[in-house]
């Protein structure tokens, strides 16, 4: 393409040599949630609410997450050097567990000076009945007691998260949830 449009031959070599001369290297992408001009303007609207926090004011807050763990990690990125028709050569084949050994779900929070217990979901999807019970029942609650009124919820807009049920709980313990 180069080639054509100056009318000379430019090897793939010389492209990627004055590219890197400049600073350019290829690199894969990053990867990030598609956010919408909706979600885009809720989250500039939720910094300008809180830019003026103090040290103080964020001290009460606890910041969760959970994080899926693939006990049988499937890099596919993995390749190998063969001979055309080779493929089925045992020295060629890579194997998997059929269900790629399965995965855990785990779930922390964090906030000024404290840190919560690793809580691992055990068997099955996160749900918001589980979510209530085994996190927010067992772990928040008696944080933010702790806390007390000042205590401040700041999960992510994961499902069970935002379920009527954990709404309702919330509300019954009096937790504030940041929004």
């Amino acid at each position: 393409m180069v080639a054509a449009s100056i009318g000379k031959a430019i090897s793939a070599a010389t492209v990627h040599r004055r590219l890197h001369m400049n600073g350019l290297y290829a690199r894969v992408p990053r990867v990030c949630v598609p956010l919408s001009v909706q979600s885009k303007g809720a989250r500039l609207k939720w910094c300008q609410e809180h830019g003026n926090w103090t040290v103080s004011d964020w001290g009460n807050v606890m910041f969760t997450d959970e994080s899926r763990f693939a006990l049988e990690p499937d890099d596919k990125r993995i390749r190998i050097w063969r001979k055309q028709g080779t493929h089925n050569q045992p020295q060629n084949i890579t194997e998997h567990p059929a269900f790629r050994g399965g995965s855990i779900m785990v779930w922390a929070g964090t906030s000024f000076g404290y840190r919560t217990d690793l809580h691992i979901f055990k068997r099955g999807s996160v749900t918001a009945v589980r979510y209530r019970d085994e996190v927010l029942e067992l772990i928040v609650r008696l944080y933010a007691a702790a806390v007390g009124p000042t205590f401040v919820l700041m999960d992510d807009n994961a499902r069970p998260h935002r379920a009527d049920i954990v709404d309702d709980y919330l509300e019954s313990e009096g937790i504030a949830r940041m929004a």
